[in-house]
């Protein structure tokens, strides 16, 4: 069952891309490889460079890619001014934990972003990354922009119960997501963001959960508890608003499309405009009418980012 679950997630998640307009074109958008091989894509609001920012879609570590989340992208690089670096990570349960979080601090510690952001899942991987690369001695984002993320595969705050019905994002989803990304309950605790005992020296926070979101108490528990180790944090429950506003949502709900808006100027305003250059390899690709020719090229593979 778990296998044709699988299937059928992703199958369902591909159908319901292509119902959904393109986001904003963009000076140009670019599919990119990382040192490993992992894809990536980079999109570009202006033939200027701008702050990079990498993002780690959700999907519950089993489902989603570049193509669902390209939308978002999108709209994240033409509304808050910056490039953003879209990660194609490795999924679960074919690459169970930790090989999502491996394939995140790659791309954090090769890019050299001012920014790491992710959905969902992809929250739960820019906090994992970003506290390993604390703990290493990496170089670290100066942002973490998490919205509803996972924080607690213990799943044991009560909206995951309280909101785990009806909303969208099912209390038995949650168990069976986790299950998929860490198939040994002994090390969901150790592998939780929310129970690691030393939060401080980590990038500055926005953090946005949901009224009715299963993984909202653990959103909100997280930011405080970023902000009792000393981590600047901005945090906000978006109310009315379920798991996964962030995708597409603001096409059918005003209230939706006001909370994106206010992401966005969060972002603005939270990310560092400075040159912070860092290199990655270009396979190059141009998908939007009118884009302007990129400064790298397939035989020029190292170019700065910003």
């Amino acid at each position: 069952m778990s296998r044709e679950l699988v299937d059928e997630l992703r199958a369902s998640a591909r159908s319901r891309n292509a119902t959904r307009p393109k986001g904003p074109d963009l000076a140009y958008v670019e599919d990119l490889t990382s040192p490993s091989g992992l894809p990536l894509r980079r999109y570009r609001p202006s033939a200027e460079p701008r702050p990079l920012m990498v993002f780690l879609h959700g999907g519950g570590w089993v489902f989603c890619d570049l193509e669902t989340h390209d939308r978002t992208c999108r709209r994240l690089a033409r509304e808050c001014d910056v490039d953003v670096l879209a990660v194609d990570y490795r999924l679960a349960p074919e690459h169970p934990y930790p090989a999502a979080i491996d394939d995140a601090v790659e791309v954090l510690g090769w890019a050299r972003p001012v920014a790491v952001a992710g959905d969902s899942a992809g929250g739960y991987l820019a906090t994992m990354a970003c506290l390993r690369l604390r703990d290493e001695g990496g170089p670290l984002p100066a942002v973490q922009i998490l919205i509803c993320p996972n924080t607690d595969l213990t799943l044991s705050l009560p909206s995951v119960t309280e909101k785990g019905t009806g909303y969208g994002l099912d209390a038995d989803m949650v168990a069976w997501f986790a299950a998929q990304w860490t198939p040994d309950p002994e090390r969901r605790r150790a592998a939780s963001p929310l129970h690691h005992p030393d939060l401080s020296g980590l990038p500055a926070a926005l953090v946005v959960t949901a009224e009715h979101d299963a993984l909202r108490d653990e959103g909100d528990a997280y930011a405080r508890c970023l902000a009792d180790a000393g981590v600047r944090v901005t945090h906000r429950c978006e109310p009315g608003l379920v798991h996964g506003f962030i995708q597409g949502m603001d096409l059918t709900s005003p209230d939706a499309a006001a909370a994106h808006q206010r992401i966005f100027a969060d972002i603005r305003g939270l990310i560092p405009r400075r040159d912070d250059p860092g290199t990655v390899a270009v396979r190059k690709r141009r998908d939007d009418p009118g884009a302007s020719e990129p400064r790298s090229s397939v035989e020029d593979l190292a170019q700065p980012l910003q």
